[in-house]
């Protein structure tokens, strides 16, 4: 319901899944890509997947791409992202587009027109052995939720109908 709120235009969305395959905690993004691919054959371009992965890195050369091959289509950027202890487990949405890399001190471009992260594990100095230590099962779990969420938001998007589902990222 908040991606209808955020995106109105009648083009379809591109999801753009930041992460990577090879840190649990950094996963959040491709997996969701993978769940994306299975759950939507048309109506959504998905960007980073579990076999092909879009990493912080490489989110700099994708905006100008995406931009000159979906014009005008709204761009879901997804990403794992660290917060505080209480909010792990929390998805939180912007209208804003993200920034990915920002918990590992990454200064990279902003990407997206609405920005869905995941908080997968506790902002510290010590970040990269921690996403190392995050439970797959609450990766997939809030992966799962999100690719469920933007799935009925491109069907919505499809049919020009509301989306059927009420869940809420």
């Amino acid at each position: 319901m908040a991606l209808h709120r955020f995106l109105t235009d009648d083009r379809p969305p591109v999801a753009l899944c930041i992460g990577s395959d090879l840190v649990i905690g950094d996963s959040l993004g491709p997996v969701c890509g993978t769940l994306l691919q299975e759950r939507c054959r048309a109506g959504i371009f998905v960007y980073g997947t579990l076999r092909h992965p879009i990493t912080a890195k490489e989110v700099k050369y994708l905006n100008e791409f995406l931009h000159d091959t979906h014009p005008g289509s709204p761009v879901i950027a997804i990403d794992a992202a660290v917060g505080d202890a209480g909010d792990i487990g929390l998805m939180k949405l912007t209208t804003t587009g993200i920034r990915p890399g920002l918990g590992a001190n990454k200064k990279l471009a902003r990407v997206g027109d609405i920005g869905i992260m995941g908080i997968v594990a506790e902002k510290s100095v010590f970040n990269y052995s921690l996403m190392n230590l995050t439970r797959l099962n609450l990766v997939y779990k809030m992966a799962d939720i999100i690719a469920e969420a933007v799935a009925d938001f491109a069907a919505g998007k499809k049919s020009n109908a509301a989306p059927e589902s009420n869940l809420a990222v």
